[in-house]
């Protein structure tokens, strides 16, 4: 694997932003220090044309002012938060309510927002970035880090980690927008996941705390089947989320998903650690210009989100989200792609 990177732009406030591009051959990974974020990831289809298979931006004022997390690792705690507060140890402690009335994606400048620390490390880069006790209402300092790694035999494999000096809540992964095709929608990928079971969301997106079995339900994707089959179903947790966006409850076997491009012979295999895959389908995602100034929006890619469950800290029936102080997080997921 060769590692290089370049200068990719400037923050508003200043900061230089570099990408970092992992290559094995012609096929090769790009990821900004910014957000922690993965920017491009070229893999070869049927014909054996290079295309990229996520979505993303042509400058730093893109991933600055665009909204969706396009490929960022956001934090401290990936996905929602009831009420924008959760007692630990017998303290409240108030997030910022970015999401109605609940706190999303770490809050009002989450680690999406910020330049890590990067460097070459174990046969990849490491990202790392130090939130200070407090930020944005977490409890403790956490040192928070991504370790990358990429080939084409060996897929992209993302090892998070983090310790804290206090006890606080974290849940990292990378929300990134797959698309095999390279442009159009997402409809037509045909999706398989490992998971028996779904946590059911309010209006609000938000788990009601029940874990219901996915069987005869649109979030039965125990065998492969188009997105788009039932994306349009009046089954409430779809309708009102205006397609996917819910919390499959994997099964622990391997592979946890799998995603494949019948126009482009791109399949995707993908392996976790992690009990839950958080399946959206860009329902929110406004029309916008990308990479190449391809365009996109509105189910133009679908995200694939290993993490904790969402909302964990207030359902103790869910698996626990608290980091205790000392302890050490580790979680990891592989992203493998093949062709037909």
């Amino acid at each position: 694997m060769e590692i290089t990177h370049r200068e990719f732009g400037h923050t508003r406030r200043g900061e230089a932003v570099t990408c970092w591009r992992l290559g094995d051959g012609e096929a090769f990974a790009e990821f900004l220090d910014y957000g922690c974020t993965l920017r491009r990831l070229c893999v070869p289809d049927r014909t054996g044309r290079l295309v990229d298979v996520v979505l993303g931006y042509d400058t730093t004022a893109g991933y600055e002012d665009g909204d969706g997390y396009l490929g960022a690792t956001p934090g401290r705690f990936s996905n929602r938060i009831g009420g924008a507060s959760f007692s630990l140890n017998g303290k409240t402690c108030l997030l910022a309510a970015n999401d109605g009335a609940n706190h999303l994606h770490g809050g009002l400048r989450g680690f999406d927002k910020y330049v890590w620390q990067a460097e070459e490390a174990d046969g990849g880069v490491r990202f790392t970035r130090v939130s200070p006790d407090g930020e944005e209402g977490y409890p403790g300092t956490l040192t928070a880090s991504v370790l990358v790694r990429w080939s084409l035999s060996g897929g992209l494999e993302l090892t998070y980690g983090a310790v804290s000096d206090q006890d606080t809540v974290v849940n990292l992964t990378n929300h990134a927008y797959f698309n095999l095709c390279g442009g159009g929608d997402v409809l037509s990928h045909r999706l398989r996941v490992n998971a028996d079971f779904f946590t059911e969301n309010d209006a609000h997106c938000l788990p009601t705390g029940r874990i219901l079995p996915v069987d005869g339900t649109p979030m039965d994707f125990r065998q492969a089947k188009p997105i788009g089959r039932d994306i349009d179903s009046d089954a409430v947790c779809v309708r009102q989320a205006g397609g996917y966006d819910i919390n499959l409850v994997l099964s622990g076997s391997a592979p946890a998903a799998e995603l494949y491009a019948p126009e482009s012979g791109i399949r995707l295999t993908l392996t976790t650690d992690q009990p839950g895959l958080q399946l959206y389908t860009a329902n929110t995602l406004t029309g916008r210009t990308g990479k190449g100034g391809v365009p996109f929006g509105r189910r133009s890619g679908v995200c694939l989100e290993t993490q904790a469950f969402p909302d964990a800290i207030h359902h103790p029936n869910f698996p626990s989200c608290v980091l205790r102080a000392g302890e050490r997080y580790a979680r990891s997921a592989r992203f493998v792609f093949t062709h037909d």
